[in-house]
């Protein structure tokens, strides 16, 4: 009996315990909708549309276990900034906290719309001193390269007006 005992006791203290109350795994940042603005990561130099000199240089790459796409945004010129976009499954939408090299932050919200990447946020003044929304679309092109197609309104988005427009190419 004693041997019994001991053999018990020496098998649960060498066997690993398994608990029900261990939490569950957190949910990947995986699927279409997590990976609507992949296309957009990589190593770029970056033109205005249509020109052929430089503005800047940008390395766009996936963090945080996947679930966020950060910009270093370095212009050839001026002060550079980060970008940190992610997809909220609560709401559906992507989310893109902008800091640049002056004080103060952007917030843009949007989405995944036929293909492109749509974020809106209040950025800026207009002439007049308005708030001026800013309307960013990120299209993948047939070439590989990635337009970012800017617009800006001063009307809380009533009317809108070209504000930029860039060509990000794969750096070689």
């Amino acid at each position: 009996m004693l041997t019994a005992t001991l053999a018990l006791v020496l098998t649960q203290a060498t066997t690993p315990a398994t608990s029900a109350a261990s939490p569950p795994s957190p949910p990947k940042c995986e699927g279409a909708s997590h990976d609507a603005f992949d296309f957009w990561v990589g190593e770029w130099d970056v033109f205005p549309r249509g020109g052929d000199k430089p503005v800047a240089e940008s390395r766009i790459e996936k963090v945080s276990a996947g679930c966020a796409i950060r910009e270093t945004w370095m212009p050839l010129r001026g002060a550079g900034g980060t970008s940190l976009s992610t997809y909220d499954p609560k709401t559906g939408g992507w989310h893109q906290l902008w800091v640049g090299g002056t004080p103060g932050r952007v917030f843009f919200d949007g989405g995944a719309v036929d293909g492109a990447m749509v974020l809106t946020g209040y950025w800026g003044k207009d002439k007049e001193g308005n708030p001026s929304l800013v309307r960013m679309t990120y299209t993948l092109e047939a070439d590989g390269s990635v337009r970012q197609y800017g617009q800006a309104s001063s009307d809380h988005g009533r009317t809108w007006a070209d504000s930029f427009d860039l060509t990000y190419r794969r750096k070689e």
